[in-house]
């Protein structure tokens, strides 16, 4: 199953987000090594969120990484929330599902 992690992000998020990037960054390469994070970054225009898609057998696999991510611990993130993602095209998708011929 997919899940989306969201972020919002604090007002001052691009002028403190150096201090925690690498470790952050840190975080979220172990999570894809894993086989757990298949994609994640920051929307733009404005930026005041992020988006995080993750593969398991439950939510918990997102919810651990926001809970052990330092952009939550130190604020840059305001809040966070996780959302299961049905998905049913592409070579990715956990459910995939094709019209009839």
């Amino acid at each position: 199953m997919h899940y989306l992690l969201f972020y919002n992000v604090s007002s001052d998020y691009l002028e403190r987000r150096a201090e925690f990037r690498a470790e952050h960054l840190a975080l979220a390469w172990q999570a894809q090594e894993r086989g757990e994070l298949v994609l994640g970054g920051a929307l733009a225009d404005p930026v005041d969120a992020s988006v995080l898609l993750f593969k398991g057998e439950s939510d918990d696999v997102a919810k651990r990484f926001a809970s052990a991510d330092p952009y939550v611990k130190n604020g840059l993130v305001t809040s966070w929330r996780v959302r299961p993602w049905t998905t049913v095209v592409g070579e990715d998708a956990t459910s995939p599902v094709r019209p009839e011929a």
